[in-house]
């Protein structure tokens, strides 16, 4: 049974960076998130159809932030490199490119980034994961030794049939490895933001313990991970395999927290409704005493907190991003528009409003002259302030 806690409002595509234009053909749904009480799963009421999200268009880059690219760096170097490889959501390939061509396969249903591993020499599926492609790749290829998803498996409405999936392609002694933001760090920073369109769950290991298991697959190892603002790294095999401490001291303080209880989030929709207030007052104070405010990264953290806020151009002038295909767009919902940075934010800035929070250290250690001359960054999480 799932119950509602929290009401985000009227949210449009998270990454629908647009054109003035096309503003008349924004789409829109209601961001509501519940509790399951028969999973502990925190998932959202409504979920938007995957195609309106993951496109020929889709725009976040995995590879644009040194931080990424060194987390996967890291990671890839730890796996035999002889093993068979299968990534699920291959973006623009900043895992996958680690192996050997002869050895990976990619999964990508976003036509553009799909492209890009396919011109880096990698045998690329441009579908949605199902367990109909996992039987079109084990007839290709056979059973993978590695099935790796960042990010990626609480982007799947439908986790039963994902899960199976992988289960069937798995090799008996396989692993699948997958990371996704930690519900206990929402919990605890307050990261509302984590929820969005493309987030229809937001995971905690005792709910992901409780799906996998019907899919025949059970959680071995659990990393806690400070990317992407607080993450977990699941290691998951075959029901009967080897388990770790990692696994009972994470559902054990997840039970601290009181992630399988629906009081829990009560207090957290709580909470959420104080930050927007707190940020909408800092905001128009500043404002009024004649500050300029900008955003460092057109996120979609930050559309759900925008649109959450109701904060618009009379409160941000712009928002810097170093993606190139955000730039010279109008930002999701409330229109804020998307300039490139330059080498460091403009003097006429007084302040920066962290969109991309979960970059803060990389961002801070680009940004000295802005510092240096005073400029001040602030933040929601884990409360409105500035940093």
């Amino acid at each position: 049974m799932r119950k509602q806690f929290l009401d985000l409002g009227k949210q449009p595509i998270a990454n629908g960076f647009l054109h003035k234009e096309d503003i008349k053909n924004e789409y829109f749904f209601n961001l509501g998130v519940a509790f399951d009480e028969d999973t502990k799963l925190v998932t959202q009421t409504e979920y938007v159809d995957p195609p309106l999200m993951f496109n020929d268009t889709y725009m976040y880059r995995g590879s644009m932030s040194k931080t990424s690219r060194d987390h996967f760096k890291l990671l890839s170097s730890k796996i035999n490199p002889e093993s068979r490889v299968l990534e699920i959501g291959s973006n623009d390939g900043v895992f996958i490119k680690h192996f050997d061509t002869s050895k990976a396969i990619s999964v990508e249903p976003c036509g553009n980034f799909a492209k890009e591993t396919q011109d880096m020499g990698y045998t690329t599926y441009a579908e949605f994961w199902s367990r109909e492609l996992a039987d079109k790749i084990n007839t290709s290829h056979g059973k993978q030794d590695i099935i790796f998803a960042a990010n990626c498996m609480c982007h799947i409405p439908e986790l039963n049939d994902a899960f199976s999936a992988i289960e069937s392609l798995l090799s008996e002694n396989g692993t699948f490895i997958f990371e996704d933001p930690s519900l206990a760090e929402v919990v605890n920073n307050n990261s509302y933001d984590q929820i969005y369109d493309e987030h229809p769950h937001v995971f905690s290991v005792i709910a992901l313990d409780n799906i996998l298991k019907r899919s025949g697959l059970q959680i071995t190892r659990v990393e806690n991970l400070p990317v992407h603002g607080g993450s977990n790294r699941i290691f998951a095999g075959r029901i009967g395999s080897s388990i770790d401490e990692t696994v009972e001291q994470n559902k054990a303080y997840e039970r601290i927290l009181g992630l399988d209880r629906f009081e829990t989030y009560q207090r957290l929709a709580l909470r959420v409704e104080e930050s927007k207030n707190d940020l909408v007052r800092l905001l128009t104070r500043c404002k009024e005493e004649g500050k300029k405010v900008i955003s460092y990264g057109a996120t979609s953290k930050s559309t759900t907190v925008f649109n959450y806020c109701g904060i618009g151009p009379d409160l941000i002038d712009c928002i810097t991003d170093t993606t190139p295909e955000k730039q010279g767009k109008l930002s999701p919902g409330m229109h804020i528009p998307v300039i490139a940075p330059g080498n460091s934010i403009d003097e006429s800035v007084d302040y920066a409003y962290l969109g991309a929070w979960n970059f803060i250290t990389e961002i801070k250690g680009n940004e000295n002259d802005f510092i240096d001359r005073g400029g001040k960054f602030m933040t929601h999480v884990p409360v409105v302030r500035f940093v």
